[in-house]
């Protein structure tokens, strides 16, 4: 089945089969939050990106091989939501931006900082630290050795734009973050996984930066 990243509250996963790695996601919550599960083909070991709300169906999403660790995109009390309950039945080491731990009522087991390396099994992402949305905001990037990139944005990317900022210096500074450490690094197909909504490709969001910077959200 061909993976399109359109998932609704209520519905079924939608799975992206790749070599290496295999993506879950779901939407959950009020907010129609997405929650992603990475699974390592080799080792079976998972991580959970944002325990955003609806503990049970997350539960069900991991299954009984449960999870090593849960990674929370930042401190809004949307992408949280069921974080102390999933870590309750699971056991799962829990990571955030170093700048966002304080927001995030769970204890952060780890404080990710720019450029870091988070494991599942024999798949490594890496941190990017964006700050704006909130302080201490993280994308994931995976280079898949067997194809393009894969980076999850929580709310720091949507198609169309970057995420909510209050201030021209907090959109300046997202933009900035995007610009370098995503856009500038990453290639046109790149897959970008939001924390709200349908995913999307940096492709196909590349030529509306400067539109963007000059509309100022």
């Amino acid at each position: 089945m061909t993976y399109t990243g359109e998932v609704k509250v209520g519905g079924p996963a939608d799975v992206h089969e790749l070599a290496d790695l295999m993506i879950s996601k779901v939407a959950v919550g009020p907010m129609n939050n997405n929650a992603y599960l990475l699974r390592c083909r080799a080792t079976d070991e998972q991580l959970l990106i944002d325990a955003a709300a609806e503990a049970v169906t997350l539960l069900n999403l991991i299954g009984d091989d449960g999870i090593a660790s849960v990674v929370t995109t930042h401190r809004h009390g949307d992408h949280w939501g069921a974080l102390e309950e999933v870590v309750a039945a699971t056991g799962a080491r829990t990571y955030a931006g170093a700048q966002d731990a304080e927001g995030i009522p769970v204890t952060t087991d780890v404080a990710v900082a720019d450029g870091d390396t988070i494991q599942v099994g024999r798949v490594k992402l890496t941190a990017r630290h964006l700050v704006g949305h909130t302080p201490g905001s993280i994308a994931l990037i995976y280079d898949d050795p067997h194809g393009h990139a894969h980076v999850f944005t929580g709310d720091c990317l949507f198609p169309g734009g970057p995420g909510r900022t209050t201030r021209p210096e907090e959109f300046n500074s997202l933009m900035d973050g995007l610009e370098v450490k995503v856009f500038g690094a990453l290639p046109d197909e790149t897959w970008v996984y939001p924390g709200h909504g349908n995913d999307t490709t940096l492709g196909a969001e590349r030529p509306h930066l400067s539109e963007w910077r000059a509309r100022g959200w």
